[in-house]
């Protein structure tokens, strides 16, 4: 399956999130914590607001790094999530969507006060639905 991305890059106020996140729930890498943010906003019954979000940050990954055993299953998570919005299923849209969906899953997480620890992280994320 084709990927919405070829290369997922992070805002710099994501990845200054995500180290707070990496230094909460001790989960290393970004791709894992990237995963879970992704669903966290699928899981939202709204689509995320269409803002610019800047490439500023030097974390980037490729969408098999990010994606990993589950990348097709994500791709057509968001591809079903577009159709369910009523938005195209072209590559552009898909990749804009899935930046907002990161983006806004990864501000999610951070912000959430529960979440002290990886415990939490997966009682949130379980709970809200989002994996």
């Amino acid at each position: 399956m084709e990927p919405p991305v070829e290369r997922v890059r992070i805002s710099q106020a994501a990845k200054d999130q995500l180290i707070k996140l990496k230094r909460v729930t001790k989960i290393d890498q970004w791709n894992i914590l990237c995963r879970w943010a992704f669903c966290r906003s699928l899981a939202e019954p709204t689509p995320p607001s269409p803002v610019a979000i800047p490439a500023d940050s030097n974390v980037e990954m490729t969408w098999q790094v990010f994606g990993g055993e589950v990348g097709d299953s994500l791709a057509i998570a968001l591809k079903q999530r577009c159709y369910e919005d009523g938005f195209d299923i072209n590559r552009e849209v898909l990749a804009t969507q899935f930046r907002l969906h990161l983006h806004r899953g990864i501000g999610y997480l951070a912000a959430d006060p529960a979440i002290k620890g990886i415990e939490d992280l997966i009682q949130v994320v379980t709970i809200s639905g989002g994996l």
